[in-house]
């Protein structure tokens, strides 16, 4: 159900996840709106409510599944229309289930097809009946809509599912007449073996050019003042604003932070300031009342690639510092800047980025790959 429709909501200053689905609100009239489903179990249905209370919603009929014919309906700002002769398949309960679904999925957690198959797979493993009992139960627990695509599988959609929890000599209950016989359930099971060889060597297969995930888990490179260097400096010395010299275009700026900023102005006295201020954030104010140099909203995220290879290249130390990050993702704080930090999933995270792409770089320099030094 979540598909590619991602949003979130901030609560407490965190990140809650999200994703949304059509639906109606009857309000007197109904209207077509949009059901949106968060991680921590709240939906908004014209109102964040929990998921009893979501219940509710759909008992009462505020989120209708029912469409009376010839009742008025409109999509706000879009049209408004009268339905006649309206179909729906949705019912309260396969539309709460659905929705539980969608917040396991949030969260990571196996939902109702992976629990069903789940089953299938301790039924497979020990073959009992007690074992298919329970499969089938957790087949039927998919909400309807949604079995069709349990094996991921358009052609067979969920025949062999079906046939496999039915077992030989039953009857489906998607077909009422229809018995299971020996041939048909044997293919099941040779189905589900075959599914399962592939399952393992596509697990076990890695790319040609290497993993596409990092192996390494994520670090937060937190927002802070360094005054000075340190022998052993961590992950603040990835900041921007850490004391580390950088000599650009003849000139020698304290930090990254404070050659950025000197070079984002195109006023000479700015310009100076920037570059002689004794803080990184007194150069940031010395350019921030001056005049940017032209085209400079284009150019930044090329100047700030630029002035990170100045710095880990003139800096071995600090060098070591950002390789022994790995190939982990760089989470990097700016809260003046939604470009260049990632601020709790609201900005862009382009320093992160660039740290990552440079790290990148100063690795094929030791490989002796590519022109990079």
């Amino acid at each position: 159900m979540i598909g590619n429709r991602t949003t979130s909501r901030t609560a407490d200053g965190r990140r809650v996840p999200g994703t949304w689905r059509h639906a109606f609100i009857r309000n007197g009239d109904y209207f077509l709106t949009d059901l949106f489903i968060y991680a921590d179990g709240l939906i908004d249905c014209w109102g964040l409510v929990t998921l009893e209370e979501f219940e509710r919603k759909l008992r009462t009929g505020w989120v209708a599944t029912e469409l009376p014919d010839g009742a008025w309906a409109s999509a706000h700002d879009l049209a408004a229309w009268r339905f006649s002769e309206p179909h729906t398949s949705l019912t309260p309960e396969l539309l709460l289930a659905e929705v539980r679904d969608t917040i396991d999925q949030l969260n990571g957690r196996p939902d109702s097809t992976g629990r069903c198959l789940a089953a299938v797979d301790a039924f497979l493993a020990e073959p009992t009946e007690e074992n298919r009992v329970i499969a089938r139960a957790a087949y039927y627990a998919i909400p309807e809509t949604q079995r069709h695509y349990a094996l991921g599988d358009m052609d067979r959609k969920d025949r062999p599912l079906q046939v496999l929890v039915t077992g030989p000599g039953g009857e489906l209950e998607s077909s009422p007449g229809e018995t299971v016989d020996q041939e048909e359930y044997d293919e099941a099971v040779a189905y589900f073996g075959d599914r399962e060889r592939s399952r393992a060597e596509r697990l076990a297969r890695v790319p040609a050019d290497g993993p596409a995930t990092p192996t390494a888990p994520a670090i937060h490179v937190y927002e802070r003042y360094p005054l000075k260097p340190s022998d052993d400096p961590g992950t603040p010395a990835l900041r921007n604003d850490y004391p580390a010299p950088v000599l650009v275009g003849g000139d020698t700026y304290p930090s990254v932070a404070h050659a950025y900023w000197a070079l984002s102005t195109s006023d000479a006295t700015a310009r100076a300031a920037a570059r002689d201020a004794d803080r990184a954030f007194a150069a940031r104010d010395a350019a921030a009342g001056a005049p940017r140099r032209e085209g400079w909203e284009q150019a930044r995220t090329a100047v700030m690639a630029a002035l990170l290879r100045a710095k880990y290249t003139q800096h071995p130390a600090l060098a070591r510092v950002l390789l022994d990050t790995g190939d982990a993702t760089l989470v990097y704080d700016d809260h003046d800047s939604g470009h260049w930090g990632d601020n709790g999933g609201r900005g862009r995270n382009w320093t992160g980025r660039l740290l990552e792409l440079v790290r990148s770089e100063l690795r094929a320099g030791q490989a002796g790959i590519g022109p990079f030094a």
